[in-house]
């Protein structure tokens, strides 16, 4: 590591990392959150979610905009300025752009659908071009892959770009789906960060440095997001965040964990496409209402315990990502 981080060790700059992140983020809610407020930038609540969450309509959103805050300064100060670095980083900034416009249609232009998913699609595929031909140019990457248990690559040629986009693009969707409850997106996504803090921990100093950056952003922000949550991190932060996780996956070439390592997120995705795909072959409903959170709401389920629930299986999943990771 360089800079600051050269004169500590590395797992107490790790630490710092964290620290420095989870702090910017709760010194700039207390500035951010009376603005959003006093702007009335509140959360248009879906009629068709569950009636229980009427009553969260208005609550500020966007709220992502601390988390990236956070973990591109933690980055810039305490990561070492590398090629790598600096790509997760756009990855990680062109998802949030892409959140930020959708929310601020949304919120600010009072448009409810926000980004046309085209368009949406278009940012998300011209994120993975540009991460695929610096990948290629300056990192030297090539088109394999890595296969867990077998602990050694495969060569998948072009298919390889093609799991890039779609590393990319269901990842970040995926995490955006997950945020539909109080602390829900944030608690997962730093428990898939641990992983991948550990992961990197020793290979690639700038990856581990920006996955700590995430564990603190997320922490923090639960500060203010656990429930009954006083801020939403909105498409801003959801999107932000999946991208930096498919960011991290994709740049130390274990994309094939990430289901693994982001179980939670892979359910809630696959109970969209399965309920989706249910509805209009068979006119029939899986689940009482997906995303996989609202079916176990609307089965009775309190808020807070399918949090805990779904929290504890991220956790699980991260250390068993781990475990395969070591045997491999």
């Amino acid at each position: 590591m360089t800079q600051i981080l050269d004169f500590l060790p590395p797992e107490m700059g790790l630490l710092l990392t964290a620290v420095t992140s989870l702090l910017i983020v709760l010194v700039s809610g207390l500035f951010f959150l009376p603005i959003l407020h006093r702007l009335k930038y509140g959360q248009s609540i879906r009629e068709e979610g569950p009636a229980s969450h009427q009553k969260k309509s208005g609550t500020p959103t966007m709220g992502g905009v601390m988390i990236v805050l956070a973990v591109t300064a933690a980055t810039v100060l305490l990561a070492p300025p590398t090629a790598t670095t600096l790509l997760a980083l756009f990855i990680f900034l062109g998802h949030f752009f892409l959140g930020f416009a959708d929310d601020y249609i949304k919120v600010v232009k009072k448009r409810n659908l926000g980004l046309r998913a085209s368009q949406k699609l278009a940012g998300q595929i011209l994120i993975a071009f540009v991460t695929i031909v610096i990948g290629r140019a300056i990192l030297g990457h090539d088109t394999s892959v890595w296969i867990p248990f077998a602990g050694t690559t495969a060569d998948i040629g072009e298919l390889y770009y093609l799991l890039v986009v779609l590393v990319l693009v269901g990842t970040s969707n995926a995490v955006n789906l997950t945020d539909g409850l109080d602390g829900l997106a944030a608690g997962t996504v730093a428990a898939a960060a641990l992983f991948y803090t550990v992961l990197t921990y020793g290979t690639n100093s700038g990856l581990a440095v920006f996955s700590s950056a995430i564990i603190g952003a997320c922490v923090g922000f639960l500060w203010y997001n656990h429930h009954p949550a006083r801020i939403f991190m909105g498409d801003t932060g959801s999107l932000a965040l999946g991208g930096a996780l498919a960011a991290v996956a994709i740049l130390s070439r274990t994309e094939l964990l990430l289901p693994v390592a982001g179980f939670v997120f892979f359910c809630e995705a696959l109970s969209v496409i399965l309920q989706v795909v249910s509805f209009q072959t068979r006119g029939k409903r899986i689940f009482r209402m997906s995303p996989i959170h609202h079916h176990f709401e609307l089965g009775g389920w309190s808020e807070t315990r399918v949090v805990y629930t779904f929290w504890a299986v991220g956790a699980a999943a991260a250390a068993l990502a781990g475990l395969i990771a070591a045997v491999s």
